[in-house]
C-alpha cells in the first residue's frame, strides 16, 4: 500500500516517472503471477475442449428438446428447420472457419502438453492428401491440435495445404457440436465427405484419418507403441481411386496423456465394449488422467506429457478407378514400412529405445 501511495503521490508532485519504478517495486500477489494466469489459461483452453467432444452434442440436445417445451419453442423451431436444411453440409466439405481456427485459446490448448507438428518433406499443392494419423490414444488431441486448428502452423509449414480431419459421422448429427467441429476444418469420416473432398474441391487438400479408430483406441495405454493397421485397407483403396497420395503420420506422445484399464480379450467387459463399439461407432473406453485442481487427483483432464507429431515422407499414388485387391495390398505394404520406418527414425529423439518397435496389428 505504501508503494501505491508513493507512486500516486508522484503523479500529483508532476513527477510521474516515479510511478512505473515504485509500480514494479509492487510485490507479485501469487494468484496473479503471470505464469500461474498462463497455467489456468492452459487447464481452461483443454477443460473445454474435452467437455465439448465428451458432452456438447448430448447437452445441446437436451437443451433443444427442453426449449421445445416452453415458451421460447419458436427459437428450438426455427433451429431445427435450419438443421434440416443444412443436414448435408457436413458431407460436402464442412464450413471451416479460418477465424476459428486461430483462436488464441489453441495456442493456450497447445503449450498445455506442448503439442508440436514435424514437417520431414514438402507437400505439393498441385497434389492431394490422405494423411494417415497414429495411434489414435483416447481423444486424438495431437490430431486436433495439428488439423483442426492453426496452434501448431500447419498453413505455415505446408503452404497450399488445407487439412481436414475426419471424425465420427455421429458426432455431425448433434446440434451445436456439428458447427463448432466444422468450423475447425472437421470433416465426417465417410465415403461421400473424403471423395467430396478429394474430387469436387480442387488440388491442395489433405484428409486426415485415424486409420485404428474406435479398436485401437482400446489398446492404447502409456508405453504402448501398437497401431491397428493390417486389416485396415479401406483408406488405401480411396486413395487409388482418387489419385490422393498417402501420408504416415505418427504422434509421439499421443498414448501417455490418459491411464486405461485394458481388459483381457474374451472377458466379459472387452466384450462388452467390442459390442458398444459396434453399435455406436466407438468403444466405451475405462479411462482417467489428472483432476481439474491437482496432477495429484483422478480426473478427466489429460496429464501433461508431450506431444509430438511427424509428418512422414508421401507415397505417389496413381489414380486408378478399379484397382484391383493385389494393388490395394502392394500400395498397403508400401504405407506399413513407410510409418514404421518414420517410428524407427523418430523414436530416440522423442524419449523411447532403440530397442523399442511399432507393434502392426
Amino acid at each position: 500500500m505504501k508503494t501505491i501511495l508513493a507512486a500516486y503521490s508522484g503523479v500529483q508532485r508532476g513527477t510521474g516517472s516515479g510511478i512505473l519504478s515504485s509500480l514494479k517495486d509492487l510485490p507479485s500477489t501469487s494468484w496473479l503471477s503471470h505464469s500461474k494466469m498462463e497455467r489456468h489459461l492452459r487447464i481452461l483452453s483443454v477443460f473445454q475442449w474435452v467437455l465439448s467432444f465428451l458432452a456438447l452434442g448430448a447437452a445441446a440436445t437436451l437443451l433443444l428438446v427442453y426449449i421445445f417445451c416452453t415458451d421460447l419453442w419458436i427459437i428450438a423451431a426455427m433451429y431445427t428447420a435450419w438443421l434440416i436444411f443444412d443436414w448435408n453440409t457436413p458431407k460436402q466439405g464442412g464450413r471451416r472457419s479460418s477465424w476459428v481456427r486461430n483462436w488464441a485459446v489453441w495456442t493456450y490448448f497447445r503449450d498445455y502438453f506442448p503439442i508440436r507438428l514435424i514437417k520431414t518433406h514438402d507437400l505439393l499443392p498441385s497434389r492431394n492428401y490422405i494423411f494417415g494419423y497414429h495411434p489414435h490414444g483416447i481423444l486424438c488431441f495431437g490430431a486436433f491440435c495439428n488439423f483442426g486448428t492453426e496452434a501448431t502452423g500447419f498453413s505455415s509449414k505446408f503452404p497450399g495445404i488445407r487439412p481436414s480431419l475426419a471424425t465420427l459421422a455421429g458426432n455431425f448429427r448433434m446440434p451445436v457440436l456439428r458447427d463448432y467441429l466444422m468450423s475447425g476444418g472437421i470433416c465426417p469420416v465417410n465415403r461421400n465427405s473424403i471423395e467430396h473432398l478429394l474430387s469436387r474441391n480442387g488440388s491442395g487438400n489433405a484428409v486426415v484419418i485415424v486409420v485404428g479408430g474406435a479398436a485401437e483406441s482400446l489398446e492404447c495405454a502409456p508405453g504402448v507403441n501398437s497401431v491397428t493397421l493390417k486389416n485396415r485397407k479401406g483408406f488405401v483403396k480411396l486413395a487409388l481411386q482418387q489419385g490422393a497420395d498417402l501420408v504416415p503420420v505418427y504422434s509421439f506422445g499421443e498414448n501417455e496423456v490418459y491411464q486405461q484399464l485394458l481388459f483381457e480379450e474374451g472377458s466379459w467387459w472387452r466384450f462388452a465394449q467390442r459390442k458398444m463399439q459396434k453399435l455406436i461407432g466407438f468403444a466405451p473406453c475405462v479411462f482417467h488422467g489428472c483432476g481439474l485442481f491437482s496432477s495429484e487427483s483422478w480426473g478427466l483432464m489429460p496429464f501433461c506429457k508431450p506431444i509430438t507429431t511427424v509428418v512422414g515422407e508421401p507415397i505417389t499414388v496413381p489414380k486408378t478407378e478399379n484397382p484391383s485387391p493385389e494393388v490395394v495390398d502392394m500400395y498397403h505394404a508400401m504405407y506399413i514400412r513407410s510409418l514404421v520406418t518414420l517410428f524407427d527414425k523418430h523414436k530416440i529423439r522423442h524419449g523411447l529405445k532403440e530397442c523399442d518397435t511399432l507393434l502392426v496389428q
